[in-house]
Parts: C-alpha cells; sequence; structure tokens
C-alpha cells in the first residue's frame, strides 16, 4: 500500500537465504502519498502522518479519519503458461487512522507473502518439474502497529513531532511440493510473532507556502523473530520539500513536492536510496483530487515506479481515495482504494 524502502527491497530480503529480513517497507502507507509515488513526507496532513511525519498532524484538518487497503504483487499468477511454478510475490497494507492538530491514533498491518521455487538436493525429492523445481519455499512476514503520535510547536515556522508505536512482528517459512504449492498457501498463514516498543521522530519546517519535513523511523531498532526466520526494522532517514501554489481560481490548489531518502537500505540486490517526485491538484470546491508521482532507486540497480491516483468527494469532508501503481519496479506494481473523513 505496503510499496522509503519498499515492498520489492523487503520481500527481496524475505527470500534471502544468507541473511536475515532487514527492511522495512516505508512508502506503503497512505492512499495519497502512494499516489504521489511517495513524495510525502513534506505533505503528511493527513491521518497517515503518524506514519509519514508526525509533525504534520499540526498543518492538516481540525478532524481526519481514514481507512485504506491496498495490494501489491507481481507477477499475477503463480505458475507460468507451462505450468511450472515461479517466483512470486504479494503485499498487503490495511490502515486505520484518526488525526487531530496536535494527537493522532492509527492501526498499520502488513503483510508480505512470498513463493520461490528451488531444487531439492534431498533424496525424498517430488516430481520434477518441467521448469527444474520439484519444491517451493513459502515465506510470510506479518507487522501489526499501533500507534500514538503527537505534535509541539517550537515556534512560529517549527513542529516536531513523534509517534510511539508497539509492534508485533513474526516471519515463518516452509517447504511444499511444486505440484501443489501457492502463493494463497503463504498468504492465509499468521505467523506467532514477538511485540517490541519503538519511536519515530519527524520535524516539519514552513516558510509560507514551502514545507520541508524530515523523519527518521524506527530510532531504536526493533528485532524481531527467531535465528530461523530473524529480521529487523532498521533505522531509516528521509527528508521531503513540499512548494503549494495556493488558490488558482477553478483550478483550485496544487501541490509539488520531493522526497529522498537520506539513509541506505541494504539488500541482497546492493544497497538501494530512494528518490520519489509527486504532484498533487484540487479543484477550488475540493470536489475532486487528481496526483501522480515517479519513484526511483538512485544507485545500484535502477528500478522506477509511477503512481497515479484519484480522490472524488462523496459529499462535504467525505472522500473515496483509490491509486494505482506501474512502472519497472516488479514489487510496486498494484492498487489500493480507501475511505477518508476529513473538517
Amino acid at each position: 500500500m505496503l510499496k522509503p524502502s519498499s515492498f520489492f527491497v523487503s520481500v527481496v530480503s524475505l527470500f534471502s537465504l544468507a541473511a536475515p529480513v532487514g527492511a522495512q517497507p516505508a512508502d506503503v502507507v497512505g492512499i495519497r502519498a502512494q499516489g504521489m509515488a511517495g513524495a510525502f513526507t513534506a505533505v503528511a496532513d493527513d491521518a497517515t502522518a503518524s506514519w509519514w511525519n508526525p509533525a504534520g498532524m499540526a498543518g492538516g484538518a481540525y478532524f481526519n479519519a481514514l481507512f485504506d487497503s491496498g495490494t501489491h504483487r507481481e507477477p499475477p499468477e503463480d505458475r507460468t503458461p507451462a505450468g511450472d511454478p515461479q517466483r512470486a510475490m504479494r503485499d498487503t497494507a490495511t490502515t486505520f487512522a484518526v488525526a487531530y492538530p496536535a494527537l493522532g491514533l492509527s492501526y498499520y498491518r502488513l503483510r508480505i507473502s512470498g513463493m520461490q521455487p528451488q531444487i531439492s538436493t534431498g533424496t525424498g525429492a517430488g516430481v520434477r518439474q518441467e521448469g527444474g523445481a520439484t519444491e517451493v519455499r513459502l515465506r510470510t512476514m506479518v507487522l501489526n502497529q499501533f500507534s500514538a503520535s503527537a505534535g509541539q510547536s517550537l515556534g512560529s515556522h517549527l513542529v516536531i513531532g513523534s509517534t510511539f508505536k508497539v509492534v508485533n512482528g513474526g516471519a515463518v517459512s516452509w517447504i511444499q511440493p511444486a505440484a501443489t504449492a501457492s502463493l494463497e498457501s503463504a498468504a492465509d498463514v499468521d505467523p506467532s510473532g514477538d511485540t517490541k516498543v519503538g519511536l519515530d521522530i519527524g520535524a516539519m519546517a514552513v516558510f509560507g507556502r514551502a514545507r520541508v519535513g524530515i523523519m527518521v523511523r524506527n530510532v531504536n531498532e526493533l528485532e524481531f523473530g527467531d535465528s530461523s526466520e530473524p529480521f529487523t526494522l532498521t533505522r531509516q532517514a528521509r527528508i521531503g520539500l513540499a512548494l503549494s501554489t495556493g488558490s488558482r481560481g477553478a483550478i483550485g490548489t496544487m501541490t509539488f513536492a520531493v522526497d529522498g531518502d537520506l539513509t541506505r537500505i541494504p539488500t541482497v540486490l546492493g544497497d538501494e536510496r530512494r528518490l520519489a517526485f509527486g504532484g498533487e491538484l484540487w479543484t477550488s470546491n475540493r470536489s475532486l483530487g487528481v496526483r501522480a508521482g515517479v519513484n526511483l532507486n538512485t544507485i545500484g540497480d535502477h528500478r522506477t515506479a509511477v503512481s497515479g491516483g484519484l480522490s472524488l468527494g462523496i459529499k462535504k469532508g467525505l472522500y473515496a481515495d483509490g491509486e494505482v501503481s506501474g512502472g519497472t519496479d516488479d514489487g510496486r506494481r498494484g492498487w489500493g482504494i480507501g475511505a477518508r473523513v476529513t473538517f
């Protein structure tokens, strides 16, 4: 939605047999944020500010509540046209969040599931598939996060915010015969997990129509799992800049934003550092919002994702939100929908 580090980073790490899971999907949350390809650190003016930048709540509506859900999967089928199992991944994110200008409460559930064909070296291997795989390794990682966020103004231009979070996380893997394995099998499993307490810190500086935001996620790195399936939510820092045009007649308000990672995300494919560009346009009566963005990795494997989204005003204060993502970054192809109330 789940999609900063990315879904792709997390799934690749999940499938690494030589290293523990180490990447956290950061730009998976928020339909608006995903529609802007993750350029949201300096925007963060809805209830997902508790995830993106808790300091942004001070510049949001008096009341904001939302529920959204999204999924990203690649490829769309578990098997090739010849019937052979192939590597597949699916990521889902569910969000419920409520925010006032100085307080936010939220729940996030992230699931990353995958399947990886492999050739068994055991003596009891099953019937060999045409593609060479006799068995398939299935894996699932699940995070449940409950959080409370608050902000404090320091003068007329700067706000500092923090998110105190309780995170339950777990991962599990197992082997199935290639003839019967499916991604659905992995997606249906709920691994038992550990519960840890963490902290995120954000800041927002406002100068007229310009906003500069910075977010440090996982100030205290959280380690989950045992020696067989460990993973860590590593410390990550991200900075963003947003410029708003203010009201412009029938066109309404336009916002342009850029986000960049300040930390590298280690993966089995090499380190990643993401750069995102996004924009959002609202009509003057705020009955329609349109957004789009581009997200790319600036080091190592240069994968690019493109996103777009819409917000439709059903009635005053009530919106239906949607987004779609694609591009050459396989792990970011998907969609999300949500409902939002704001006053």
